[in-house]
This record gives structure tokens, sequence and C-alpha cells, in this order.
């Protein structure tokens, strides 16, 4: 290996893109049960705009950004045993969260925030954060799994068990709300998805939708959605677009469903009037990604579905802040991804 590689590090957060630089950094050198990963390609979260803002907690100046990697294992240090060199592997969102219940401390070590992340040629992981990467998947696809693919996979299994005929709403065309339309289809679930593009409402409907809504065009979409399950309403719903989109999502759901709620990419500051929440039986439960347990679960039913993940466009690395400009324009459909080599 070289004594150096290369790394992108945001040197502040004042002028967000303007501050991400690569630099030559020395090569990690592997500790105890730590592994070196060649990285052979990275993608882009929504969280990740946030981080280059200056919007997540805990970040500071000189973070390596991004927390979705995959890669090859080029050395590992003493007493490594979950992974070998030459292994092909994807890196946890959440390295020290291995499986059960999240709790504070695990929070404290999410790559790309609170700890470097992996827009790097090569990163030093611990072995714990590790999963081997299945043989019909890519490094491009690879890269676009730990956040966004285990993030939709948490919001179909929390809480309630989600069975075969249900119906699942998903909005938009994100990295989450694509991967929950595939997994919810591959589980046998009636999927219907907003969008506020016909364009994208065909692209939905060849990856399996049965029924997109055109919010543009229909701004009360909840009660569309309703409308289309005969007026019963959904079991379950990945509620990506936060205060913006809740209240049109409590309104189309069915009596006992569950929302998931993953993010707030449709703004913040509304007020949701808590009689609808305790409407039907209703219930809501905060999506933090997953555990490793939950990513190796995802990758074991990529591997069975022949689960293919949609990616939208791959940057080079040189072009990195391109990269992260695509996402901001929200012109993609699916997942934004860098390759490193």
């Amino acid at each position: 290996m070289p004594n150096t590689m290369k790394a992108y590090h945001f040197e502040a957060f004042n002028d967000a893109l303007a501050s991400l630089r690569l630099r030559e950094d020395p090569m990690p050198s592997p500790g105890m049960g730590q592994v070196v990963v060649r990285m052979r390609a990275t993608s882009l979260n929504y969280r990740d705009l946030l981080a280059a803002s200056g919007q997540l907690p805990g970040i500071k100046p000189g973070l390596i950004p991004l927390s979705d990697g995959a890669g090859e294992v080029v050395a590992v240090g003493e007493a490594v045993y979950r992974v070998r060199p030459g292994d092909r592997v994807v890196a946890a969102f959440n390295p020290t969260w291995i499986s059960g219940r999240p709790e504070v401390e695990f929070m404290r070590a999410m790559l790309g925030g609170t700890v470097d992340g992996v827009l790097a040629e090569y990163v030093m992981l611990d072995q714990q954060g590790l999963e081997r990467l299945p043989d019909g998947l890519s490094f491009q696809e690879g890269a676009t799994l730990p956040c966004a693919a285990v993030t939709a996979w948490s919001a179909l299994h929390c809480g309630l068990p989600l069975l075969a005929g249900q119906t699942v709403l998903v909005q938009g065309t994100g990295g989450v709300s694509i991967f929950a339309l595939q997994l919810a289809k591959s589980f046998g679930c009636r999927v219907i998805a907003t969008t506020s593009s016909a364009e994208k409402a065909g692209r939905l409907r060849q990856l399996g939708a049965d029924e997109v809504v055109n919010y543009a065009q229909v701004p009360e979409w909840g009660a569309a959605v309703r409308e289309l399950t005969g007026g019963r309403g959904v079991d379950r719903v990945v509620e990506v677009g936060g205060p913006g989109t809740l209240e049109q999502s409590i309104g189309c759901t069915a009596f006992n469903a569950q929302i998931a709620l993953v993010g707030f990419v449709g703004g913040l500051g509304a007020q949701i009037n808590p009689r609808l929440l305790m409407r039907g039986g209703l219930s809501t439960h905060s999506i933090a990604v997953g555990s490793r347990t939950d990513l190796a679960k995802l990758l074991a039913a990529a591997e069975a579905t022949q689960l293919r993940p949609v990616i939208d466009r791959v940057f080079a690395f040189s072009q990195a802040p391109d990269a992260y400009r695509h996402l901001q324009s929200r012109r993609h459909f699916g997942k934004v991804v860098i390759n490193v080599d």
C-alpha cells in the first residue's frame, strides 16, 4: 500500500461545499480489531447535505464526510476474525450499534457525522462495523445500501408486522422511498407512491408501484390515496417529508396503521393536532437507520430477491462537490454515487 492517500475534508461548515477540500492524508495502519478498506464507491444521503451546512449535532471541522461506502479489505490488525484481506465489504452506518434497540451511546459514532466517514481512498474501520457484500452486487450498488436501504428495511419492519397483501405508501423518489417500494413489493404488498412529476410517476410504475399520485396536481393527496384503497386507508406510511407532509399521511391511514417517521425533506415548522395521531389506533415509530444486524438482514434479502438498487448518476472521485450539488437540485431518481477508483 502507498504511504499516503487522498480524502475529502470539510474545513468549515459556514460556506458548505466551498469548504470541501481534497487532502493528502497518511495511510491508516490498523490496530487491534481494526480493518483498512480500499473504498471503491460511496453514495450520498439527504443527511449529508445537513452535514455540509453544519446542521448535524457533534460535527467538527476536518470531518471526512459520507456514511455509505463499499470496498475491499486490504489490511487487518490483530484479533480480526470477521473479515480478511480481499473480502468485499460494506460499512454499517453506525458501527457501534450491533443489534437490538438504539441507545444514546450508539448515536455518538455515526459515520460522516460524529466520526469520520468514507469519502476517501482508504478508510480504517472496526471489524464490528462491516458486513460482506453479496457477490451479485457491485461496489456501486453496495455503496447505496447502508443508510437508505437499511432505513427502508427498518421502516417496514418496525413495530407492527407488515403482512403480504397490505398497502404501503411511499413518498417521492429519493433513496429511502425507492428502496421501500422495492422491498415492500418483494414482501407481497401493494404500494402507492407520490411524486410531483409525470416522468417520475412512469418510472415508479416500472419499479412496481401499483398506483401513483401526483401531489403537485392533487394538493390534498391524502384523500386521493385513501380513495385508491376504497376508503380503507393504507397500513404503513414511510414518512420522509416530516411536518410538511405528515397531516396528509395521517389522513390516508387505515385503522391500526403505522407511520414510520424517517425524515423531514418536506420542511419544518408545521403543527399537528394530537387528536389526529390518536384516531383509529394510529401509531408512529421513529427510525434511526438501523443496526449492523439490520444491515446483514437487508443484504440477505437483497441477495435472495435479486434487488437491484436504483442509481441515478455516478460521479468521479474528483467530482465529489458536483455530486453534492446534484443531490441538492432534487432532480435525482434514486441514489447519487461517487466512484472512488
